[in-house]
């Protein structure tokens, strides 16, 4: 592993580099793979850069590995099938179902492709995949990310390890590339590419945790805590369109760890109870379909028991069958290992002691919800040249794992069929001095510098946000009058991030994550004060608001303008393609 360099004395001692390539995919996650991946089937003569803040080979959501895809087309069933479930997960829509239908039918090419590649597919003694719900099948994932790594390389991609993305390179309205800087190394990277592909992960650390304890823990989270919603941010300071980012996605977690919930209740079938020993999902909401009812309903109405004095929460799990609890805490090892140690460090077997349950602090994954950019089927946002996939591309919920492996597949047809006969312009000098100048400010203010740690700045954001735009403390819900108080104390923090100080290039990290965060909370804010009804309780609850609006059946967009840096929000039509009741699977 190279060590870190040491602080640079001046912005002259900063090394600039240059790297030229056809398409550039910022982020070595589950998307990047695949994208690279297909480039290299598609056109071998594609020189294709993957510029990734960690390393690719344990990088992103996938990380730690996975115990299960969540979708996964069974026989019998059509894509036609998978949108239509993936639409009554989200209350009926609004979604995109023009990107949800090409995403399904790549979907099962895209899962069989890591089963070729070497993931482990539990099947039966017959041979048939073991699904362990309607969509999901189970697998041993702990390697997961390597194995898709390790075909991203094998295509010949060329990586960038432990370079973190900080700008779009831009001519005029068109991305022509990305800039960034070598958390490792110190260099300056300006990145000039025909089309860059946005695969990076989502946003989580918008929102205080109630599992973050100490300042030690703050990261004590659900989701990937290192995707920081950069890929959103770098796209929205250059004006490109953001569609549904109010649909946050909350999910019921094991309680004081944040550890998955679903390989208990939809994997082992242990219902879901409070304090009482009520079977919440059949005793409230049998008619929303029980323990099938939309995931918002389920991630929410734990919280519900707690408001109403029902509270603790569980998923009952005492009673199981011995074998089947190893079975159980073998997948946990698959994907959340150290949840097992959490068990034991407490003593709790859960054959005798249920599992106490929560919700998580809010996010913004556009893989499981929609938030994200705007995009043609082709996956370009309305950046020309710019192209998202997986987390980063919107209107498309519930792809997961299987889902954003297509779309990688599918955002790099797009980006290749862009960038023929196109001719690429020198990047300008004024544009990337001035971002080299930005992104080491922080590292250059000396240490007398009486400034602001990221860290600092990070709290105070995940506080805000908590107390005021609806986290895990305010039981989601928000109003206008709150939200007008996030978005005058966020533009407050924006203007305190000059005074933000870094010790080491990873403290510079840091700083530019928070700076991210920031841009991304102001968006969000404008979405969740712009829609005003409550279209899902949980993911988006305005107590001001408490009741669905057929006014606002429509997908809530904004865009920033990259000179003033105001925020306008809009929206656009609904439009059903699938037939079928929206609200039934």
């Amino acid at each position: 592993m190279p060590r870190m360099a040491q602080n640079p004395q001046s912005l002259d001692a900063v090394e600039t580099v240059r790297v030229d390539c056809d398409v550039l995919i910022i982020g070595g996650g589950n998307a990047g793979c695949f994208s690279a991946v297909e480039a290299a089937k598609i056109d071998p003569t594609l020189s294709v850069v993957i510029m990734e803040k960690a390393h690719i080979m344990r990088s992103g959501a996938c990380a730690a590995g996975m115990d299960a895809i969540n979708t996964y087309i069974p026989e019998g069933k059509t894509p036609e099938d998978l949108v239509r479930w993936c639409r009554s997960q989200v209350g009926g829509g609004p979604i995109r179902e023009d990107l949800a239908l090409s995403n399904a039918r790549e979907l099962n090419e895209s899962v069989d492709d890591l089963e070729r590649w070497g993931l482990p597919i539990l099947r039966d003694e017959d041979g048939k995949i073991r699904y362990r719900g309607a969509w999901d099948i189970s697998i041993h994932g702990e390697q997961l990310k390597p194995i898709m790594a390790e075909k991203a390389i094998e295509a010949g991609a060329k990586v960038y390890n432990r370079v973190a993305c900080t700008q779009l390179l831009m001519d005029g309205p068109r991305c022509i590339g990305a800039l960034g800087f070598g958390v490792r190394d110190g260099r300056f990277y300006v990145f000039r590419a025909g089309a860059v592909i946005n695969a990076t992960g989502g946003a989580a650390g918008l929102y205080k945790s109630y599992t973050a304890d100490a300042t030690d823990s703050h990261h004590q989270i659900w989701m990937c805590p290192y995707c920081v919603g950069t890929g959103y941010a770098v796209g929205i300071r250059q004006g490109a369109e953001m569609t549904s980012m109010e649909q946050r996605w909350v999910a019921t977690r094991t309680k004081d760890f944040c550890g998955p919930v679903d390989t208990i209740s939809v994997g082992y079938k242990a219902p879901i109870i409070n304090a009482k020993g009520e079977r919440i999902m059949q005793s409230r909401y049998a008619h929303l379909g029980a323990d099938k009812a939309p995931r918002y309903i389920r991630a929410n109405a734990p919280m519900e028991e707690w408001l109403a004095g029902r509270g603790p929460t569980y998923c009952d799990t005492r009673g199981m069958d011995p074998e089947l609890a190893n079975r159980m805490m073998t997948d946990y090892l698959n994907e959340r290992p150290s949840f097992v140690l959490f068990l034991a460090s407490r003593g709790q077997d859960p054959v005798e002691e249920p599992i106490e349950i929560y919700g998580s602090d809010p996010y913004i994954v556009g893989g499981h919800t929609q938030s994200g950019f705007w995009v043609d089927l082709e996956r370009m946002t309305t950046v020309p040249g710019l192209f998202a996939a997986g987390e980063t591309a919107g209107g498309n919920p519930n792809k997961f794992v299987g889902g954003c492996a297509a779309e990688g597949k599918l955002a790099l047809r797009g980006a290749a069929a862009y960038i023929k006969g196109l001719e690429l312009p020198e990047p300008d000098p004024a544009q990337v001095a001035a971002e080299k100048e930005r992104v080491f400010a922080p590292l250059l203010r000396g240490e007398d510098f009486d400034g602001l740690r990221a860290l600092e700045m990070e709290e105070r954001l995940q506080r805000l946000m908590d107390e005021y735009a609806g986290g895990t403390s305010q039981f989601y819900r928000t109003n206008e009058e709150r939200l007008d108080y996030a978005l005058k104390h966020i533009a407050m923090l924006r203007d305190q991030t000059r005074y933000l100080k870094a010790a080491d290039l990873h403290d510079l990290m840091a700083v530019h994550e928070v700076v991210d965060r920031i841009d991304v909370a102001e968006v969000l804010c404008h979405h969740l004060r712009f829609r005003k009804e409550t279209r899902w309780q949980g993911w988006q609850t305005r107590s001001d608001y408490p009741e669905t609006d057929p006014a606002y059946d429509c997908h809530v967009e904004s865009r920033r303008d990259p000179a003033t840096g105001e925020i306008e929000t809009f929206t656009r039509p609904y439009e059903q393609l699938v037939p079928g009741d929206r609200y039934k699977p």
